[in-house]
């Protein structure tokens, strides 16, 4: 009996790209020895995504899809794919074809050679503007550096997981998972496959700098607290720093000596005003992910789906 090899896609407003990620697959797997699944999740598109979905799922029996009841994010899709994922191994990938299908041999290979996790790793793209490079760069610099886990840069979340890896993940509750954080975090034997990215066969890229500079917070913030410890030290060495002005002010007060320069006090207040801001601001998204997790909401809904009961 052929072991069975999952592929999870989360599809956001893709009714464009269902077709060509659906029919790449299926060449991959014509000349492979594996049986394999593919689950298709609508994250609440706006478009016709959900009923190309549908159109599939209805002409073929391993193609199923899950329908949530609004949009709730591209981590939560991948994570509801794998709750309902029950093949021998787990493939996440996107449906816009920047990650290509041609490399699941490759990953499937490293799995047979006994790693649990195998994930990858995007070349740089030299077709991307120069500030989209180095944002993307200083993204995993930042994270690595604020966190307690290790990012290479350009992990992606294409990626294969053991199923003995899906199992412990299906415990996780977390209310925003940064899911290639967890991955690292949970250990296992686990292997890099470095690609160079697709061109995008269609529409536009779903995750915007605003999105791409939430992810980042997510990422500091569910695995360290690290920031909190920042906001300490620039405190005490701020203060500190105050202390050193101390004998200005004893020396303008004993000599009668004008203490001239209100843009400069406007300007001190306005930078410490705005720090503290940010230190409260840091404070508050810890205390906010905890308000979150301690009410127990389902972290997605599934509005319809044509998954039997296993």
């Amino acid at each position: 009996m052929n072991k069975l090899v999952s592929i999870v896609i989360p599809a956001y407003n893709e009714a464009d790209n269902i077709f060509i990620v659906v029919e790449s697959i299926k060449n991959v797997f014509s000349a492979l020895n594996y049986d394999y699944e593919i689950i298709l999740i609508d994250d609440g598109s706006a478009d016709n995504t959900l009923q190309t979905i549908r159109d599939f799922a209805s002409s073929s029996d391993n193609i199923f899809f899950l329908e949530f009841s609004k949009n709730f994010g591209h981590q939560l899709a991948v994570k509801a794919g794998m709750d309902n994922a029950y093949g021998d191994c787990v493939i996440s990938m996107d449906c816009d074809m920047q990650h290509p299908p041609e490399l699941i041999p490759d990953m499937l290979n490293k799995w047979e050679d006994g790693f649990e996790v195998v994930y990858t790793v995007r070349e740089e793209d030299k077709n991307l503007s120069k500030g989209k490079r180095k944002s993307s760069g200083l993204f995993y610099k930042i994270l690595n550096w604020l966190s307690d886990i290790e990012l290479e840069p350009g992990a992606a979340d294409f990626r294969l997981l053991d199923k003995k890896v899906v199992n412990v993940f299906r415990n996780f509750n977390e209310n925003e998972p940064f899911l290639r954080g967890l991955v690292k975090w949970l250990g296992f034997k686990q292997h890099a496959i470095k690609y160079n990215p697709g061109i995008r066969f269609s529409g536009n890229s779903k995750y915007t700098f605003k999105k791409m500079f939430r992810l980042a917070l997510h990422g500091v913030t569910s695995f360290s607290i690290k920031p909190l410890y920042s906001a300490v030290y620039l405190g005490f060495i701020l203060s500190f720093a105050s202390i050193l002005y101390v004998p200005y002010i004893i020396y303008a007060f004993v000599n009668n000596v004008e203490v001239s320069g209100w843009a400069s006090v406007i300007m001190t207040i306005v930078f410490f005003g705005g720090l503290q801001l940010i230190i409260l601001g840091i404070i508050g998204i810890y205390v906010g992910k905890m308000f979150m997790q301690v009410k127990n909401r389902p972290n997605y809904i599934i509005r319809s789906t044509n998954i039997p009961v296993r």
